[in-house]
């Protein structure tokens, strides 16, 4: 390939601006599928992998181009993995509302009590040449973190406010700036993988 050009499978902006800055080692141009007027996708399934591959699917069918799909969400251990690939709406699920304010509010309150406040970031990242790639490129990143009593700083997006990266003494992630964060999140740890295979297997 000649051209280094991936539609993002995604009309999330902050999502956009955050794997634009981690494509920046390899002058990738960075797409989002509704400058093209290409709708969302069906995330039917129970796996991040699962979701991410059908979201790059129907965008590189859609558009022609190569594809980078995400699925991305807060895994919390007290809770068995939730909410998972359900992370966005984790809270209108439940009847609870709906958004990040909403989401934040029902998970403190599904762990209230609750002394075990492991969980993780999870990110599946999904690049595929074409529609029918036989061979997609996958990437993961997971980072540990700790799940706060309580909403801290007003950076990020999503469970950034309430949880904490573990082994941290104060702060949320919230309260990362976006270098920080960047150099840590699921999505960077992902992302780097991700390099790393498109520069091997797609030679870019």
């Amino acid at each position: 390939m000649s051209a280094k050009r991936l539609l993002l499978a995604s009309n999330n902006a902050k999502k956009l601006t955050e794997l634009r800055a981690l494509l920046v080692p390899l002058g990738v141009e960075l797409l989002a599928q509704g400058d093209l007027a290409i709708a969302e996708a069906a995330e039917p399934f129970d796996t991040f992998l699962e979701n991410a591959l059908a979201k790059a699917r129907h965008a590189a069918h859609a558009s022609g181009l190569p594809t980078l799909a995400d699925d991305s969400g807060l895994c919390v251990d007290a809770l068995g993995g939730e909410p998972g690939v359900r992370s966005s709406r984790f809270a209108l699920d439940a009847g609870q509302g709906e958004g990040d304010a909403d989401n934040n509010r029902w998970l403190l309150q599904r762990l209230h009590g609750q002394s075990q406040r492991e969980a993780a970031f999870v990110c599946v990242l999904v690049a595929l040449r074409h529609a029918a790639d036989p061979e997609p490129l996958v990437a993961t990143g997971r980072w540990p973190l700790t799940v706060l009593d309580a909403a801290q700083g007003g950076g990020g997006f999503g469970y950034d406010p309430i949880v904490r990266p573990r082994g941290a003494r104060a702060g949320s992630v919230a309260t990362l700036t976006e270098a920080e964060k960047n150099a840590h999140s699921h999505r960077a740890l992902a992302m780097r993988q991700l390099v790393a295979q498109l520069r091997e297997r797609w030679l870019w």
